[in-house]
Formats: structure tokens, sequence, C-alpha cells
């Protein structure tokens, strides 16, 4: 019998300014201008008999409440890592920072309501 797989998510939100050069809309996109972003973080994997979890959301919320103060209310431009500040490589921000949780992100989901944006990260699981 296969061993079940469950999965837990846990949401956060941050604000943050960016510029942005685009071919369409440009000139908005390189002022200065913020967002409102949403990201949703789900980790997949065994239930640990012992511990009657997958991952102790605690902690999954300490790891997260760290990766939303590197982003909440700065300039997303100057964040260390992050590259050019799309929804994309916040996606691939959000799963790097987290890459050494066990189990790992199986998924990553960045978006902006305000705008009806959104991406998704599901990244390969490891072999």
């Amino acid at each position: 019998m296969a061993i079940p797989q469950l999965t837990l998510s846990q949401r956060f939100f941050f604000d943050a300014a960016h510029t942005l050069r685009r071919e369409i809309e440009a000139e908005g996109s390189r002022r200065i201008h913020g967002h409102t972003y949403h990201a949703e973080v789900s980790v997949r994997g065994p239930l640990d008999a012992a511990t009657g979890m997958v991952i102790d959301l605690g902690l999954l919320r300490e790891r997260l409440q760290a990766v939303r103060a590197q982003l909440d209310h700065h300039l997303l431009d100057d964040v260390p890592g992050l590259g050019i500040p799309t929804l994309e490589n916040l996606c691939l921000f959000i799963s790097r920072a987290l890459a050494d949780l066990r189990p790992p992100p199986s998924r990553v989901r960045v978006w902006r309501d305000a705008l009806g944006d959104e991406c998704l990260l599901e990244p390969a699981p490891e072999l």
C-alpha cells in the first residue's frame, strides 16, 4: 500500500514597491510603484507517526515570516538575490529561501488580487 502524501499550505502577504522595464504599459512600470502581494507555500510529504505532522506549522510560519521580512515594505529592485522583481522571480526567491525545509516546498504561488495576476511554481520532485 502506498504511503499517503499530505499537503499543508500557509499564506502570507507583503506590501512592496518596484520598477519594471516593459514594452507594454512601459511608462507606469518604469516609475516606482507598489502592490500588495499574496504568497502561499505548500509542502507535501508523509505523515510522521511520532509527531502526527507533515511539518510543524509553527516552523513553517516562522520561516515564512523571515522571508516576508526580506520583502515587506522594501523596494524589490534592491532585494539581494531576487533579480528583476517579477512574479516569476518572487516565486523562485521564496522557493530558494525555503529549499532546506523538510519536506521542501512542493508549490509556491504569488499573486496580486487587485490586478488578477498570478504565478505558480511547482518545483520538480527530488529524486
